[in-house]
């Protein structure tokens, strides 16, 4: 049943890319495995998807231990600084950097362990109060201030945007991270890069993809509905 799901999310990544006339290099997905067995990772992995996204640290690093070889891990959900830790030498990329206390300890830590860590700054589109990340207006002035961290690196921004019924109704908020992703790419800030844009999610990636999403983080599509008691 995976192949088949992952082989349809494939499809659809695709038939989104023709449609806004880009190329299906230009979109990464991330398979998000979070509550999902490390057999269901290892046989996604089999079917030749490479990134994988978690939401919490302990898992992630569980997985990480135990994989039968190494992927590239990303660290989607909330990161709490007393965490950070645990993961900074252990993933591509952390998409979920809010505040600038937090990036201070990535840079802390990334210095401790001689490693670079990559980051995209979460932004709160919709300003609903259920999310992380920071709003629109809140951006620049973030990313100004962290770009002057040493070993950490921003390159573009991420967002969670709302559920809904209908997929067009988050059009508007991909087309805001878009526009924001290329105001500050216009500042030509040092040590921060604007090519990433990691929005869409299983019931809206192909919008997401439309509007310029460069890393889609699809789970349910996949691995099918997640059971949070276990």
């Amino acid at each position: 049943m995976l192949k088949e799901q992952l082989e349809d999310v494939k499809k659809r990544i695709a038939e989104a890319c023709e449609r806004s006339g880009r190329s299906i290099d230009d979109v990464t997905l991330i398979a998000v495995s979070k509550t999902k067995p490390l057999s269901d990772v290892e046989e996604v992995l089999d079917l030749g998807t490479k990134e994988f996204g978690e939401n919490k640290v302990q898992e992630l690093v569980d997985k990480y231990e135990h994989i039968k070889e190494p992927v590239n891990w990303h660290m989607i959900g909330h990161l709490q600084t007393n965490k950070v830790k645990y993961i900074v030498d252990k993933v591509k990329l952390i998409h979920s950097v809010d505040s600038l206390k937090l990036a201070e300890t990535i840079s802390k830590e990334a210095v401790k362990r001689d490693v670079s860590v990559d980051v995209l700054i979460e932004v709160n589109v919709a300003e609903e109060e259920s999310k992380f990340g920071i709003k629109l207006d809140e951006v620049v002035s973030l990313v100004k201030s962290v770009s002057a961290l040493p070993n950490i690196c921003i390159k573009g921004l991420m967002t969670i945007a709302p559920f809904v019924d209908d997929p067009e109704d988050n059009r508007e908020v991909f087309r805001s991270l878009h526009d924001m992703a290329s105001e500050i790419e216009a500042l030509n800030i040092p040590n921060v890069s604007m090519k990433e844009l990691s929005m869409g999610m299983t019931n809206d990636f192909e919008v997401a993809i439309e509007e310029g999403a460069t890393y889609v983080r699809v789970g349910t599509a996949i691995f099918g509905t997640r059971n949070y008691n276990i």
